[in-house]
């Protein structure tokens, strides 16, 4: 490549993150990225015969993913987690330690359920109408809001359909769902663990010790007539406000399960059907079918079901979907396909083989601290396509290519955390508290994502060198 077109590469690659970062006027992240990719085809350094392969790799990991954001849409609009929001605050008794597990467990589960994106779209506006009812102040509310936001976004590293970055570094390291998650499950639980807890010790002072409890039980689902339309069954989590009625400490100002108009039969069908595509992704691969399709399968199920209980179509559900992740994956995975002709990933490749080579120890410290310093710095998602490339290149025996390629995946999932730049959730997550008028700087979030990180992946690259020991 002239030497030309490795400086455009490289120009190209800095002003996208720059601009993924600062989104200057409220700029959407798929646009710079969108731009970069149409500037790289047209000069011609990412010829078009290539598009068919970057399709390939983009195209269906972005699939997949929207399927489970528009998932998260229809049970969103069925009320199912404005009952989950009054269970959270039910079942911790009025304790506010126990109020924090309850999150923590709660964000864990949305992002194996969905993915991180998704889970940050749900869990953030439950938490902050979960503050809300509980009357937290605003010191109070940050313990809860932080530590949701990065259990959230990490647990992503778990299963390989947790995020975009995932399902596409899975295609460049020829890797399958069912051996990443053989790998990466218990290293990034431990991880996650360590994340929790290190946040439960910063923020002990702010935790508040008692919180108001719930009168009675919990909500329950009232039976919802046929034809009653979703969004006048409930307020849309997005736009809730706290409430202004002082109450008493110990009432609890959510209306009683008589008046939580959630369609509980077409709830449980929901969860049923989320429950089983997630499943079935890991089944798909051993069968032969495309996790397209099985995606396909289940949104199709949802959206029927929801059209046979409301009686209205998809153009709601449509118009509130993030259609903006394909020009996301497609202008990423082209800016990557540059680089890689630019020979940056050769570059990488050839800075972390001697290290590699030396051992399983030194593969995972290498490749884990190389991809944490990169996401943070430059962004998860190319970084990891990226590294995905280099150790793919390096010529290494297949199990240290694969425990280099697990090491990098907790580094980028973890490391990437340091900063709200590193992750679309996060700067995603930021935004959500701007617009419910929540005031959290940078500086505030990194004041203790400094601390809490590092403890984090040093854990989950420990873990993930003894458990890969323990199951060779």
């Amino acid at each position: 490549m002239p030497d030309y077109a490795i400086w455009l590469t490289l120009g190209v690659f800095a002003v996208t993150v720059v601009l993924m970062t600062v989104r200057p006027g409220g700029m959407n992240e798929a646009i710079p990225t969108a731009l970069g990719g149409a500037v790289l085809l047209a000069a011609g350094i990412v010829p078009l015969a290539k598009l068919a392969d970057v399709f390939e790799v983009a195209g269906g990991a972005a699939f997949t993913i929207l399927s489970a954001v528009l998932m998260a849409i229809v049970l969103d609009g069925i009320g199912g987690f404005r009952w989950v929001a009054g269970n959270l605050a039910y079942r911790a008794q009025g304790s506010g330690y126990r109020l924090y597990w309850l999150v923590v467990l709660f964000c864990f589960a949305m992002t194996l359920f969905f993915n991180n994106d998704g889970s940050i779209l749900v869990t953030t506006p439950v938490i902050i109408r979960l503050c809300g009812m509980l009357e937290l102040d605003m010191r109070q509310k940050i313990p809860y809001l932080l530590s949701g936001a990065l259990v959230a976004t990490a647990s992503s590293a778990p299963i390989g359909v947790g995020s975009l970055t995932n399902v596409m570094s899975l295609h460049y390291a020829g890797l399958d769902l069912d051996r990443y998650t053989a790998y990466m499950l218990v290293p990034s639980v431990l991880a996650i663990a360590a994340i929790a807890g290190t946040l439960l010790v910063c923020f002990r002072h702010d935790i508040p010790r008692s919180v108001a409890t719930f009168p009675g039980g919990p909500p329950t689902a009232e039976k919802v007539p046929y034809g009653y339309h979703s969004r006048m069954l409930v307020d849309r989590l997005a736009d809730c406000r706290e409430t202004t009625t002082r109450t008493p400490l110990h009432a609890h100002p959510l209306p009683s399960g008589n008046h939580s108009f959630v369609d509980w039969r077409r709830f449980r069908y929901c969860i049923a059907t989320v429950v089983l595509f997630r499943a079935g992704l890991f089944l798909a691969e051993d069968v032969g079918i495309a996790a397209e399709l099985l995606a396909l399968c289940g949104v199709l199920a949802l959206l029927a079901a929801r059209f046979y209980r409301i009686g209205t179509g998809i153009g709601d559900v449509f118009a509130r979907m993030s259609w903006h992740v394909l020009l996301l994956a497609f202008g990423i995975a082209i800016i990557v396909e540059a680089f890689r002709d630019a020979g940056a990933v050769a570059m990488l490749a050839d800075r972390l083989a001697p290290y590699a080579n030396a051992g399983d120890g030194q593969a995972v410290a290498a490749a884990g601290l190389t991809l944490a310093a990169l996401s943070s710095a430059l962004h998860q998602l190319p970084s990891v396509l990226i590294g995905a490339m280099s150790m793919a290149e390096m010529g290494l025996d297949p199990q240290t290519m694969q425990l280099a390629y697990f090491a990098g995946m907790i580094g980028s999932g973890i490391g990437s955390l340091l900063t709200p730049a590193g992750t679309l959730a996060m700067l995603l997550w930021m935004s959500l508290l701007r617009k419910h008028q929540i005031a959290f700087t940078w500086k505030a979030y990194i004041k203790t994502s400094i601390v809490v990180i590092p403890v984090g992946l040093l854990v989950g690259l420990c873990s993930l060198y003894g458990w890969a020991k323990l199951i060779a």
